[in-house]
C-alpha cells in the first residue's frame, strides 16, 4: 500500500488504509461477517432438542487413554447432526437411542471443545424431559415411552 499519509488532508487516506488492513484480521472477518453464528449448529441458542442417532465412545487426548461417553444427536430444529458428551458415571446406561435428548454447551473457551474430549461441543442436560443429573442421583425414574 505504501507509506501512510500524512499532513493535513491525511485523514480520507488514514480511513482507507485502516478499512482494507483489518480485513487482514481473522478475527475482526469473523465477527464482522458472523462467521461464527453461521456455523453454529444451534443457531446462536443456548440449548436445542435432538433424537439419539447412536450411542459411541471416544478417545480422549494425550495423556489421558479413557474413552469418554458420547451419543451422536440430531437437532429437531435444522436436522443437523452434532456430537454431545453424556456427563458423569452411568449416564450412558439412561440414554438409549432414539431418545429426546437437550444439549447444552460444555462450556469449553471461545465455544470450543472443553477438556479432552477432542471436537465434541456438547453435553446432555436432559432426557425425554427429565433432568439428567436427577435421574443419575435416583431422584427420579425414567419415564417409560
Amino acid at each position: 500500500m505504501g507509506r501512510k499519509s500524512n499532513g493535513m488532508g491525511a485523514s480520507k487516506g488514514l480511513q482507507k488504509r485502516r478499512h482494507a488492513s483489518r480485513w487482514l484480521d481473522g478475527d475482526y472477518v469473523r465477527r464482522t461477517l458472523q462467521l461464527q453464528r453461521k456455523a453454529d449448529p444451534l443457531e446462536g441458542a443456548s440449548q436445542a432438542r435432538g433424537i439419539v442417532l447412536e450411542k459411541v465412545q471416544l478417545e480422549a487426548k494425550q495423556p489421558n487413554s479413557a474413552m469418554r461417553k458420547c451419543c451422536k444427536v440430531q437437532l429437531v430444529k435444522n436436522g443437523r447432526q452434532v456430537t454431545a458428551f453424556m456427563p458423569r458415571d452411568g449416564a450412558q446406561k439412561l440414554i438409549d437411542e432414539h431418545d429426546e435428548v437437550l444439549i447444552e454447551s460444555i462450556g469449553g473457551c471461545q465455544g470450543k471443545s472443553k477438556g479432552d474430549i477432542p471436537g465434541v461441543r456438547w453435553q446432555v442436560i436432559k432426557v425425554n424431559g427429565q433432568s439428567l443429573d436427577a435421574l443419575l442421583k435416583g431422584k427420579i425414574e425414567k419415564a417409560r415411552k
